[in-house]
This record gives structure tokens, sequence and C-alpha cells, in this order.
């Protein structure tokens, strides 16, 4: 499920973005919320955007673990069968 940016904003949909792409814009708007110099509309925005961009995040990790998980139990399968 892609999110859609705010209105006027030129980032792209959250649910488009690569794990790599999404940590990065967190980053950075961590960074600028830190700054304190936004508007109150502004701060929103961006926390909420910040709040789609961690979960973007989680979904790509447990996406990479669950991949993970499965490798180690074929590989552990594979070793079975041969024993």
């Amino acid at each position: 499920m892609a999110t859609a940016s705010a209105p006027g904003d030129s980032s792209p949909a959250v649910g488009d973005l690569s794990y790599e792409q999404a940590r990065d814009e967190l980053v950075r708007v961590v960074n600028e919320l830190e700054q304190g110099s936004s508007t109150l509309e502004e701060s929103l925005a961006l926390w909420e955007r910040g709040e789609a961009l961690a979960k973007r995040c989680e979904e790509w990790l447990l996406g990479a673990k669950a991949r993970l998980d499965a490798a180690r139990a074929a590989a552990s399968a594979a070793e079975t069968v041969t024993d």
C-alpha cells in the first residue's frame, strides 16, 4: 500500500521507496525536526512522513528477515536429506 505524498510535496510515495531511500529520508526528517525551525504545521507533516518512513523501513527489514529464515530452513532441510 503506497502512502501518498503531502499535497504540493514532490516527495515520492513512501510505498515506492527502497529501504535505503526510506532510511535516508527518515534521517533527513529527524534532523529537520531536531532543528526546530519548522512551523507547527510543517512539523506535524514531517512527523507523519517520518512515521510512514519508519514503518516502510520496518516492512523491508521484516521481509529481509523472512527471506533469511526461509533460506536457513531450506539449507537445514538440505543438510538433513544429505545426512
